[in-house]
């Protein structure tokens, strides 16, 4: 259930940015919704491995997600710094999405 939560409010994020062109009013409060969601998921699913790099790049799917809060904050505020914001914490989002699960399998590899 958790596994299908974090995927809904991934699209949901996504959907609310490109919904801020034509709805500005409405797009703050769908992603408001999603990063929380997005966010108190990634926070309660803490990396369960040992390594340092590991722990890294779990902190850098934390710091996407203070960042995607800010971003949020802004996007309230028509801040138009907002896409910064949003796009530095998907950058991160995605590089430790990416980097995390292979060295889980490293981590597994060498027990």
């Amino acid at each position: 259930m958790k596994n299908i939560l974090y995927k809904i409010s991934g699209i949901l994020i996504l959907l609310s940015a490109s919904l801020y062109m034509f709805y500005p009013a409405v797009a703050p409060w769908i992603m408001a919704f999603s990063v929380v969601l997005f966010s108190v998921i990634t926070v309660t699913s803490p990396y369960t491995g040992k390594s340092i790099r590991g722990k890294r790049l779990f902190n850098l799917q934390i710091l996407s997600c203070v960042l995607m809060i800010a971003a949020t904050y802004l996007m309230f505020k028509n801040r138009t710094e907002w896409v910064l914001l949003m796009i530095s914490g998907a950058v991160f989002l995605l590089y430790s999405s990416f980097v995390l699960p292979i060295e889980l399998d490293k981590e597994k590899e060498g027990d």
